[in-house]
């Protein structure tokens, strides 16, 4: 494996502050450029077409008036394998928003992993399995020019006089009610018999946004509690710039009714190391009713990965099944779905087709690559606990 940047380094790890500043400074100049050559609209078009709920859009476009590189936070808990929703739509967000001028700043929550008892508590495994979702994400395409991959173990220890002033005046200002109502954003339900530590974590997830100095949340609807808490905060502190909450769709399972995939279900969706037999035998056994377009998964992973990824959808068929077509948006493909000239039977070889090609360069990678290869082995061992 290529030795690794900074900014992606496992924690402890040290390198020149020179060299660090050198490349923040190339990043922020090519920020800059992307800026110069797009129009507020369509800066501001590009940001909200990645949120399935925008809080407030009319903040977000004064951002853009006023801010040529806002700062974007995105954060996610290295607790096992990843998922295409995690990989790949993450993938797309991250470079649309690097495509609009923003600065992205990935948090790597090992220590919010950690007060969830994710891999058992196990902070070493929690790490790895972080150091093998940034490879993965290298792999497939994210721009890391304009991200920066932050530790919350290393941040939060080395600015602890920073940031633990801010979890605890939060914690100060909300009841116990407020907080567990946030247990969502753990995968936790307000009926758990949830630990101290549980209770403690919106409190600082809430601290991150305002530790990070972000103002943009970019996170999945899942996560939009935390993120509205946070802009409660602000009506407490008597301030006036609030975070915007720019919160992406939830990818739903495989499965009928199933809402969300499930990480303990493999078979609820497609994960970034899978090879393509597994890719489509998932694909075949999915949920995708006839002339059904809600709820329908299959239909969801067309509009939400392969047309931002392609631009389009290439149906092979036979001539006596309506020929080959090539679909350049989803109201069209959701047309011929619903009358029937568009079946299951046409959509899940294609849609097999396309994932497989888009997780090609991942697989090649952890193929080819000895130090990537050990990662998702030593991933793959590892028990995912909830």
């Amino acid at each position: 494996m290529d030795s690794t940047p900074a900014a992606e380094a496992a924690p402890g790890a040290s390198s020149s502050s020179s060299a660090a500043a050198a490349v923040a400074a190339a990043a922020a100049e090519d920020l800059a450029g992307g800026v110069a050559a797009m129009t507020l609209d369509e800066r501001f078009d590009l940001l909200r077409g990645i949120g399935e709920e925008c809080i407030q859009e009319d903040e977000l476009r004064r951002l853009l008036e006023k801010k040529p590189i806002p700062i974007c936070y995105d954060g996610f808990e290295p607790s096992g394998r990843m998922h295409i929703a995690q990989g790949i739509v993450k993938t797309i967000n991250v470079n649309k928003m690097i495509r609009a001028g923003c600065k992205v700043k990935i948090w790597i929550a090992d220590w919010f992993a950690q007060l969830n008892n994710k891999m058992g508590g196990d902070l070493k495994k929690i790490q790895t399995v972080g150091r093998y979702m940034i490879e993965i994400w290298k792999a497939a395409g994210m721009n890391l020019d304009g991200v920066e991959f932050l530790w919350s173990s290393e941040e939060i220890n080395n600015r602890a006089h920073e940031y633990w002033p801010i979890v605890m005046d939060i914690a100060r200002k909300n009841n116990v009610k407020r907080i567990t109502r946030c247990c969502q954003i753990m995968g936790r339900s307000e009926q758990d018999d949830l630990t101290a530590a549980q209770i403690f974590y919106p409190c600082m997830q809430c601290a991150d946004i305002f530790f990070l100095k972000a103002d943009i949340c970019q996170l999945g609807m899942d996560q939009r509690k935390v993120n509205m808490l946070a802009r409660e905060y602000c009506d407490d502190i008597k301030r006036k710039n609030k975070p915007i909450i720019l919160s992406h769709h939830m990818l739903p399972g495989f499965k009928e009714g199933q809402e969300k995939m499930s990480k303990s279900d493999p078979s609820s969706a497609i994960f970034m190391e899978d090879d393509e037999a597994q890719v489509n035998v998932k694909i075949k056994q999915a949920f995708c009713p006839p002339k059904i377009v809600e709820g329908n998964p299959c239909l969801e992973y067309i509009k939400y990965i392969v047309f931002p990824w392609f631009g389009r959808f290439e149906v092979i068929r036979k001539e006596s099944n309506g020929g080959n077509k090539t679909f350049t948006s989803m109201d069209e493909l959701i047309s011929d779905y619903e009358t029937g000239a568009l079946h299951p039977a046409d959509v899940k070889p294609a849609l097999a087709k396309a994932i497989n090609e888009i997780l090609q360069p991942v697989r090649d990678h952890f193929n080819n690559n000895n130090e990537a290869k050990v990662l998702l082995n030593t991933v793959k061992k590892y028990r995912v606990t909830n």
